[in-house]
């Protein structure tokens, strides 16, 4: 198999975006390994890929000034090509000017059928360099200047003012540090933190979520011992805030309707010190085996799994559980920080969600046992996802109530049983959470 280098693994993952619809994070993971690279050339690979996906739309507006050729009608490798190496004069200080120039000259050289492919990459990234010295225009719109679409950028208007949803847009185009929550039923904080530092990664606790560790230099984070020992589970701090509100008890019966790959209801089960019974459900029958694998690595013996559909009534299930955690499909527009691919979804493709998450809503709250609890949640920040739902749910359903809980650190109580974690607030993915009551 030949070599191949990090612009090449990242330039791949481009194309298998636009042309197969795979996402960037997946595609990228088994790209990775595949390639076999180096820690230093898989994080630049990395950085490549996402870093031209988080700032598409703002690269594409400096190329359009540049190119003889307009934008769209570039092939799809010759536009890729010309992203990567504008990305890395734009962002990358490290990168010297001779090596983005050239190295992205050398792909569109190899990867593309047209004879003329290299020449006109080749002068638009040297005409870039040259405006870049003499001072480069900045465009004024907020969704070209940081790579959103504008009709996302209009719905955060709707809520925040413009420098708000500037700092939003920014938070989105950030680089999270990797959230992992501690398996306090197997280990302690103190402990898994030892024992990253100890292995190279670097690892503080969450300034005010308890047993959490943010990480950053974990490479594959599957070949640690704290992991493969089960002594944590990744998951970012707003998933975990949504169980924590919904404040399972040692000795619950937890149904999880949507739970594949396992996050919550391993939120849960710790919460629970893993006394009780959660039955953690997912559609696909391939993602149970994800909830099965990280339970038993984990340690935790209170899950079972089970495929279903959780628009469709379960007569056993009825009014069977103290807590049902509805964690439903939605447009994914709170986790762009991690997917950054997610902004460009077609909008008309998204509207009919709700009416899936609703006809979700209405069917698992009759596994709600009287006077238990149901958690709605979503990693979106659109409140036709999020309130709406929740509100056309209570005016079908009179026998539930919403619920003010409490959560840590600057959040607070949510005293109208609602509450969206942003990104550039919280420093948390976006995430909405609702929980009600069911009445006795």
């Amino acid at each position: 198999m030949t070599a191949q280098s990090a612009r090449e693994v990242a330039l791949k993952c481009l194309l298998a975006g636009e042309k197969q619809s795979a996402w960037s994070d997946g595609y990228l993971r088994n790209a990775l390994r595949q390639a076999g690279l180096s820690g230093r050339d898989a994080a630049l690979c990395t950085q490549l890929a996402f870093g031209v996906l988080q700032n598409r739309i703002l690269l594409d507006w400096h190329i359009a000034r540049l190119s003889s050729v307009p934008v769209e009608k570039l092939e799809p490798v010759v536009r890729d090509c010309l992203r990567l190496g504008v990305y890395q004069l734009l962002f990358l200080d490290r990168v010297p000017v001779h090596a983005a120039v050239n190295e992205s000259v050398s792909l569109a050289k190899k990867s593309s059928r047209n004879p003329r492919a290299a020449g006109l990459v080749n002068a638009v990234l040297r005409a870039f360099d040259r405006a870049q010295k003499a001072g480069l225009p900045q465009p004024e719109e907020l969704w070209i200047r940081y790579s959103h679409p504008q009709w996302l950028v209009k719905e955060f208007l709707q809520i925040f003012s413009e420098p708000e949803v500037a700092a939003l847009l920014e938070a989105d185009n950030g680089q999270p540090a990797t959230c992992v929550q501690i398996n306090t039923c197997r280990t302690t904080t103190e402990a898994v933190k030892k024992a990253l530092l100890g292995e190279g990664v670097e690892a503080v606790r969450h300034p005010w979520l308890p047993d959490c560790l943010l990480l950053e230099g974990t490479g594959d984070i599957s070949r640690l011992k704290a992991f493969q020992n089960g002594d944590f589970y990744v998951q970012d701090a707003a998933a975990r805030l949504a169980v924590m509100a919904a404040d399972p008890q040692a000795g619950v019966k937890v149904l999880d309707a949507c739970a594949a790959p396992g996050g919550k209801s391993f939120a849960a089960a710790i919460a629970m010190d893993c006394k009780g019974n959660i039955l953690s459900c997912d559609i696909h029958p391939h993602k149970q085996k994800l909830i099965v694998a990280g339970a038993k690595r984990l340690g935790i013996d209170c899950i079972r799994t089970a495929v279903m559909d959780g628009k469709q009534f379960e007569p056993d299930l009825a009014e069977d559980f103290d807590l049902v955690i509805a964690d439903v499909p939605c447009s994914g527009l709170g986790i762009i920080r991690k997917k950054p691919d997610i902004r460009y979804k077609d909008p008309e493709q998204l509207r009919g969600l709700p009416e899936v998450q609703s006809a979700i809503l209405d069917n698992v709250s009759r596994y709600v046992k009287p006077g238990g609890t149901l958690l709605y949640a979503t990693c979106t920040l659109l409140k036709w996802e999020n309130e709406a739902v929740i509100g056309a749910f209570l005016d079908r359903n009179n026998r539930f109530t919403l619920e003010p809980f409490q959560l840590p650190g600057p959040i607070g109580r949510a005293e109208k049983g609602m509450l969206t974690l942003w990104p550039h607030i919280h420093n948390t993915d976006g995430f909405f959470i609702a929980k009600l009551r069911r009445k006795g």
